[in-house]
């Protein structure tokens, strides 16, 4: 089963845009994700629509943060990207009145919910700039100075 990885790369995109001195454009962030620049400014735009980003029009212009990376949480982000499912499983309802079906539902919606719950709440205790700092510290590590180029 494919792993849905929007989170993920979004977050990325984040990080390289709070390292780039002047916008980011759609193709530029591509190159970044090896994606297309129509994918990035489809998920661009929920992020525009919660705040987290802006976009300027015209030369010199592109995608820029709206907001310090101290108040962007990842659960920000998950939201803005419309909420894609933390798991890759759920319930089976082909015979809604079998007690077995019912018993295992409840039984799995209850440790879903749960699951969520903290997960939820863990994203939300995590910023943008709690992963900078881990990246920069990553790249002290290695001797490297950290800026909008790409690392690997």
């Amino acid at each position: 089963m494919k792993r849905d990885t929007r989170l993920s790369g979004m977050l990325h995109l984040l990080l390289h845009m709070a390292d780039a001195k002047t916008p980011s454009t759609s193709e530029e962030l591509a190159r970044y994700m090896d994606t297309n620049a129509v994918v990035v400014r489809r998920t661009m735009a929920g992020l525009r629509e919660a705040g987290i980003v802006v976009s300027e029009k015209g030369h010199g212009g592109g995608w820029r943060l709206a907001r310090d990376l101290a108040d962007i949480t990842l659960a920000q982000v998950h939201a803005a990207i419309g909420r894609p499912s933390l798991f890759a499983f759920g319930n089976r309802n082909d015979q809604p009145e079998c007690l077995v079906e019912q018993a295992v539902n409840t039984a799995l919606d209850d440790t879903l919910a749960q699951a969520e719950a903290l997960i939820s709440a863990r994203l939300a205790g995590i910023t943008l700039k709690d992963i900078a700092e881990d990246f920069r510290q990553r790249m002290a590590e290695r001797g490297c100075a950290a800026t909008g180029e790409r690392h690997v």
